[in-house]
């Protein structure tokens, strides 16, 4: 028979999945926090608590996989006495609650993405509409994610987000430029910008595409140095934020934006209602209009009906268009999606060797893009020390994603969270090698 802990209340909260869920975890803790309540997260097992939050990711196969083993394993810390009580709230718990419920049902309760207040009401405190935007940050002190926007409208064929996080809905523009103000007045200067799809950004509240607005008021907010835009949809793009990213320094000239395929018989299929043409023209534009951008993509292969043709197709176009970044992914088969009715025919096998043969391409066009780069001298920003390295970043480099800048410790000593110029003295496929210029 189990016993109760003997700890007393405390709930470490435990984030699964994509920086969208970083912040509702930051967020979640904040409410909690004004509460009165002992939180933590992700705490080391001997520092824990005895209340557990598993905030999870029910995108794709590995990430649902990684949920679930999650929540067994606290459940079964639970039968042990080592925890009380068990929540689990987010994508999985929205898309699946009642096989959840079903199948694991010694979870106490389960909740949705949209049912924070309800979620606050079953761990003892209140949902305080008067702390909209305040959050207990969880990133390193100086970058923040800052969510302008929920939900997608978007008919993507193979992406299950709308049924987990709804429509789009905008934040306004003044609350964004609150919660900044805040986050800024707490050390943090770069701003990750995240949403389903930025480029949406405004049409629901102001009846315009008007992230370049947003981004001119981010940009006065005082202390915030860098603003990042990630999650941008190909069409429809808003090209005044390239305007805007050429004149105003604080904008990093950085863009993700995932482009999913190229094949034109695929891009139908995915309904992403752009073609190889378009798409290539729009790459072009960015790099007339900011000479020097960085630009992030991610990719998927092993899409229903992908023919090796196709694949080829692909990889032609990722050697011709030498992306800064990339990301490479095999297509997983989601229930309920419109791609759900097609067969899923590439065997894993294939999806597997053409993820790793896309990648493999990356990692040499990364290289000899990060040799261009030895002997120049690059802003940083100073993420952390790690062994006998400063680990910084330039503005060319999003967090946990990206390359980073190694520099010598026993050389010079270095603020995390300040800025400081650093002279490349080498490079691999993903790292830069460098000295502080001081």
């Amino acid at each position: 028979m189990r016993t109760r802990s003997l700890k007393k209340n405390k709930i470490n909260v435990i984030t699964l999945g994509c920086s969208k869920n970083v912040y509702d975890s930051e967020v979640l803790m904040g409410q909690l926090r004004a509460s009165g309540k002992d939180v933590t997260h992700e705490a080391p097992a001997h520092e824990e608590g005895n209340i557990i939050v598993i905030n999870t990711c029910g995108f794709i196969d590995n990430a649902k996989e990684e949920s679930v083993n999650m929540i067994l394993n606290y459940v079964d810390k639970k039968e042990q006495g080592l925890v009380d009580k068990v929540f689990v709230t987010g994508c999985l718990s929205e898309r699946y609650k009642p096989d959840l419920i079903k199948e694991i049902p010694d979870v106490d309760q389960y909740f949705g993405t949209t049912e924070l207040p309800g979620l606050l009401k079953a761990l003892g405190a209140d949902y305080r509409h008067e702390l909209l935007g305040e959050r207990l940050t969880t990133t390193p002190k100086n970058y923040a994610y800052l969510k302008i926007a929920e939900g997608c409208d978007r008919p993507c064929s193979f992406c299950a987000i709308p049924l987990m996080r709804g429509k789009h809905v905008s934040q306004p523009i003044e609350k964004l430029v609150n919660e900044a103000k805040g986050l800024a007045k707490n050390g943090v200067k770069e701003l990750i910008l995240i949403a389903q799809d930025l480029t949406y950004y405004g049409l629901d509240l102001y009846k315009k595409r008007n992230l370049a607005e947003l981004l001119e008021n981010l940009a006065a907010v005082e202390g915030i140095e860098w603003i990042r835009l990630h999650y941008a949809f190909p069409t429809g793009f808003p090209m005044d934020v390239l305007e805007l990213m050429k004149r105003e320094p604080k904008i990093c000239n950085y863009l993700d934006i995932p482009l999913q395929h190229i094949s034109d018989n695929i891009l139908k299929s995915m309904r992403r209602g752009t073609t190889q043409s378009k798409t290539t023209k729009l790459i072009e534009d960015f790099r007339n209009t900011v000479p020097g951008m960085t630009i992030r993509t991610t990719l998927i292969v092993g899409y229903p009906g992908e023919t090796e043709e196709d694949f080829q197709i692909l990889k032609n176009w990722v050697e011709e268009m030498r992306f800064e970044r990339l990301g490479c992914f095999a297509y997983s088969h989601e229930e309920n999606t419109h791609a759900y009715l097609l067969e899923d025919d590439v065997p894993a096998e294939v999806k597997q060797q053409r993820a790793n043969e896309i990648m493999e391409l990356q990692s040499q066009i990364s290289w000899e893009l990060n040799q261009e780069k030895i002997g120049q001298v690059y802003r940083c920003i100073i993420d952390r020390k790690e062994g006998n390295h400063f680990v910084g970043r330039t503005e060319f480099d999003s967090p946990d994603v990206d390359n980073e800048v190694l520099i010598d410790a026993s050389k010079a000593y270095l603020k995390t969270g300040e800025f400081v110029n650093v002279r490349i003295t080498d490079a691999a496929e993903f790292d830069l090698y460098g000295e502080a210029v001081l």
